[in-house]
């Protein structure tokens, strides 16, 4: 008895493992903010630890020209959480980010966002 029961609760605990990917938690700036001073960094806080091997992220202005410097890095002691790049002086405008990760479990998510500097 007590092992039967103990497989059902693996078997339900199973599936919700295997969907344990990283999504963004927050981010710097924010989803559809619009800055009054252009950032230096473009920042995303996952809800998992990153593979910092295989994940990037890539700032393009309106004109869908790259200004993000390198591809992007999870930084150490953020308990590889915190995806980061540099970026170049922005004028006032629309900025797009995208980002794509490997979760520590191994599962890929990507996805993209926008901002604006000015107002």
């Amino acid at each position: 008895m007590r092992r039967a029961a103990l497989t059902t609760l693996l078997a339900l605990l199973l599936p919700i493992a295997a969907y344990a990917h990283a999504f963004p938690d927050r981010s710097r700036p924010r989803v559809g903010a619009t800055v009054k001073t252009a950032p230096h960094h473009v920042r995303i806080w996952f809800d998992a630890g990153l593979e910092a091997l295989f994940c990037s992220l890539t700032v393009k202005n309106a004109a869908g020209q790259v200004v993000s410097e390198g591809r992007g890095h999870v930084v150490s002691g953020s308990h590889d959480r915190l995806l980061e790049t540099t970026v170049k002086p922005l004028a006032p405008g629309k900025y797009r980010v995208y980002w794509s990760v490997v979760a520590v479990d191994g599962h890929h998510t990507e996805g993209h966002y926008m901002f604006r500097v000015g107002g």
